[in-house]
């Protein structure tokens, strides 16, 4: 029986490069020795990305479209792939091109020999900007001396997952998702393969400093308590010197009749310590906050309409359960 290849691509306002996607993709899809489909995504585009998907599918029933209700960021709009795609292996990808399609039959090749996990890795960020390079390189850095699992570095959506990796990727239904955490936390065999990306196809980046810092935040705070065990550590080290300095002033006091100094230093201690306790009651806060939204239940994604999916009711797809997923 031919295995099958599910391309998933989450899209939000890509209507510029659409085309330009699928003229360069679907050659390198039909090159292969797989049945395939291309499992589109429009995360609440207000361009014209929905019409030219709807055109795509009507050319070609193997171009399956989800629209979502509106837009609710990449990572629901990958599970929302993820969770409809049937095929044996998926490969997330970015409608702008920069993770060159041409490297697909090489990660079907390494799937082929065994592999479960096939991570595309950037050889080098010189296409990004020094500030660009230099925060990734310290996301990084940080988040794999704090994390659980290592998450690869330099290593976007852009790999190749295989049917079991999938099973339990559809199994994770958190509402906060980070989703290269996901991909690395499931583990089985792994291999990379690295490549040079390239500049944009068309269009703008819609990932601004703002969003790129608080995804990194999210990647923290989904994949480690270190934060918490920093806050700890930090109010036993500051009370315990609170304490000894509290012992030599009244030493000082007893011994020699020293007053107590210092309004200046007073003021000091507390606006010091006053800030310290406000940033971590903010990462408690940050905890906090995501079982909150956990314990709410609400579906991860709502689809407004699909093409190409049979026997699915879009309406109950956003809150899957592992049984269900990966239709039929």
């Amino acid at each position: 029986m031919t295995k099958k290849l599910s391309l998933l691509v989450p899209m939000f306002n890509e209507a510029e490069i659409i085309d330009h996607f699928f003229e360069r993709v679907l050659p390198i899809l039909e090159d292969l020795a797989l049945e395939w489909e291309v499992v589109c995504v429009n995360d609440g585009s207000r361009d014209g990305t929905q019409e030219l998907l709807r055109q795509w599918h009507e050319r070609d029933g193997r171009i399956k479209v989800i629209n979502l209700s509106r837009n609710f960021g990449k990572e629901r709009a990958l599970t929302a792939a993820l969770d409809l795609a049937i095929g044996d292996a998926v490969i997330p990808i970015d409608a702008d091109l920069q993770d060159p399609p041409e490297l697909i039959p090489r990660m079907v090749e390494l799937w082929g020999q065994g592999f479960d996990v096939v991570n595309a890795i950037r050889s080098s960020r010189k296409s990004d900007t020094f500030t660009k390079r230099t925060t990734a390189r310290l996301f990084y850095r940080i988040i794999n001396s704090v994390a659980e699992r290592e998450i690869p570095s330099n290593a976007g959506d852009f790999r190749l997952l295989s049917r079991r990796v999938c099973k339990e990727l559809r199994s994770m239904r958190e509402t906060h998702r980070f989703m290269k955490g996901l991909f690395a936390w499931v583990g089985f065999p792994t291999t990379e393969i690295y490549f040079e990306r390239k500049p944009r196809s068309g269009g703008v980046t819609k990932w601004s400093y703002w969003r790129l810092w608080n995804y990194a935040l999210e990647g923290i705070i989904s994949f480690s308590t270190v934060p918490l065990k920093i806050a700890s550590y930090l109010g036993l080290v500051t009370a315990t010197l609170g304490f000894l300095f509290a012992g030599i002033l009244v030493t000082r006091t007893l011994i020699f009749g020293d007053p107590v100094k210092g309004y200046p230093s007073l003021m000091t201690a507390v606006l010091f310590f006053g800030g310290v306790q406000l940033i971590f009651i903010g990462v408690i806060g940050e905890y906090i906050a995501r079982i909150h939204d956990e314990v709410k239940g609400r579906p991860i994604y709502v689809i407004d309409s699909i093409q190409g999916f049979e026997d699915i009711n879009s309406q109950s797809v956003g809150g899957i359960s592992p049984e269900d997923s990966g239709y039929p």
